[in-house]
């Protein structure tokens, strides 16, 4: 991890396509302002990360709904008919 410091207005430039600039500070919070081309995705890590727990939790249940009814559908077929 690169670690920087910055004063107010300074910025930092990533690839020579996106700017990351301090605002503001305001007691504890800092004002982030980011400037990138729209083919370029930012995102709160915060959020990606929630969004990436809330697929994982879905694709488990999804998972263990279909090996019961995998399981069912076993079973079935090794009934005497």
């Amino acid at each position: 991890m690169l670690i920087l410091t910055r004063k107010l207005e300074q910025g930092i430039v990533i690839d020579g396509q996106v700017v990351i600039r301090l605002l503001a500070i305001e007691g504890e919070r800092i004002k982030i302002g980011v400037e990138a081309p729209r083919s370029i995705t930012v995102l709160r890590e915060e959020l990606l990360r929630e969004v990436a727990d809330e697929n994982h939790a879905a694709s488990a249940a999804s998972a263990a709904h279909d090996h019961a009814d995998l399981a069912r559908a076993l079973a079935s077929l090794a009934r005497p008919a």
